[in-house]
């Protein structure tokens, strides 16, 4: 009888280990989410002035910034005229330099015989404002947000000055560092109703958000993504909003935003690609959202609370970014790391391990992802492009 049952609880210990192994083996492992590619190639261009007028900005050897109206970008140089070669006044601001230029010279021989400069792209600064309070998006893309479980669209402050177009950001040893390509806009007055954001001139330009997931997923709350606490920490790094060259005015924003395709690549692999259009919320939309939710100081960010924008309203040295599409690294966990997050949690003795299970998958969870080493790693090169906007080139170092 003794036999018996040791046998019968052999065959049951079996049953259930190779039921576990079982599920475990034919468990999807993804490295990251895949995206769809049009199968048309992407080209870098410069926008014809019918449709916007291209500005990039450089220090000259002389100590001075210099605005180029861009005609032209071949690889790695730029071409342009300087906007004071037309006529308009130095400003460190490029909106204030800008208005400052007939446009109707842009037709006539003086532009033509204008002498052009070429610079370096890695010369350019960044197409970012200064300021270092920024507004970031979530889940505004539809495939991104079905990756994220999110449902609305929601905004945090992201933290952090404007980096160049060729940069660099770290990644620390045991890190979970994401990618994420974006459009941005800013302004040339601060935007404190919707009828300042129809009346100012907006300026369009590429950009990159890097994540730390292990502050996201420590801090967020899954099921809502618009409490105040997990984006800030987790997006705010040093390097993590790097920039394009360009700065494009267009004529009639929303048509110029919708056409534009942005896309990421990884090592030369591509992982994310859209067009403006697939938003769901617009920018016009994106800045009445946010400007309704300036006054609570909800937003988490290292140990204390903030407004969504210090004086209630967007600046003229703040970002108003657009949210990412479908392709980042991050996925949520599989049924594998649920079955080795419950085995775990039972040999560390359960409820006597004086963690909670939830306590307990957050640590084996983001140690399974650090194992697997498909985040973004030191010798990683990102890449992210978009039509009209230049190109950022960003190494990842240690």
């Amino acid at each position: 009888m003794i036999r018996e049952t040791a046998t019968g609880i052999f065959l049951v210990t079996i049953v259930l280990v190779s039921a576990i192994f079982l599920a475990k083996a034919t468990s999807e492992d993804p490295k990251y989410n895949s995206a769809t590619f049009e199968s048309e190639p992407f080209v870098q261009t410069i926008a014809p002035r019918s449709i916007a007028l291209t500005l990039a900005q450089y220090v000259s050897d002389e100590g001075k910034r210099v605005a180029l109206l861009v005609e032209g970008y071949d690889e790695e140089i730029v071409t342009g005229v300087a906007l004071v070669e037309l006529g308009g006044t130095p400003s460190e601001d490029p909106f204030e330099a800008l208005s400052s230029v007939d446009r109707t010279i842009f037709e006539t021989d003086v532009f033509r015989q204008a002498k052009r400069t070429s610079v370096n792209v890695a010369r350019l600064l960044p197409a970012g404002p200064s300021g270092v309070r920024h507004i970031g998006i979530g889940t505004n893309f539809p495939e991104h947000a079905e990756e994220a479980n999110s449902d609305p669209v929601f905004h945090f402050p992201k933290f952090g000055a404007a980096t160049p177009a060729r940069t660099s950001v770290r990644a620390p040893e045991n890190s979970l560092l994401d990618y994420e390509v974006e459009l941005c806009m800013r302004f040339d007055r601060p935007i404190e109703t919707i009828d300042d954001f129809d009346a100012a001139a907006k300026g369009v330009f590429l950009c990159g958000d890097f994540t730390d997931r292990i502050a996201l997923i420590k801090l967020a709350d899954p099921d809502n993504l618009d409490s105040g606490y997990g984006f800030s920490d987790s997006k705010s790094g040093p390097g993590y909003f790097p920039t394009g060259p360009f700065l494009v005015v267009p004529n009639d924003w929303s048509s110029f935003v919708d056409n534009v395709r942005m896309m990421t690549h990884l090592n030369a692999e591509p992982r994310q690609d859209a067009r403006g259009r697939e938003m769901t919320l617009d920018f016009r939309q994106l800045a009445e959202q946010s400007i309704a939710d300036m006054s609570t100081e909800r937003f988490f960010y290292r140990d204390a609370f903030y407004k969504l924008a210090p004086n209630g309203r967007i600046e003229a040295d703040m970002t108003l970014m657009s949210g990412t599409s479908e392709g980042v690294i991050f996925t949520s966990p599989k049924r594998h790391d649920y079955i080795e997050i419950v085995i775990a949690y039972v040999l560390a003795g359960g409820p006597l391990s004086g963690k909670s299970l939830t306590d307990f998958g957050v640590d084996v969870f983001i140690e399974n992802e650090i194992a697997s080493g498909h985040f973004l790693q030191p010798g990683d090169v990102v890449d992210y492009q978009a039509t009209y906007l230049g190109d950022i080139r960003v190494t990842v170092a240690q």
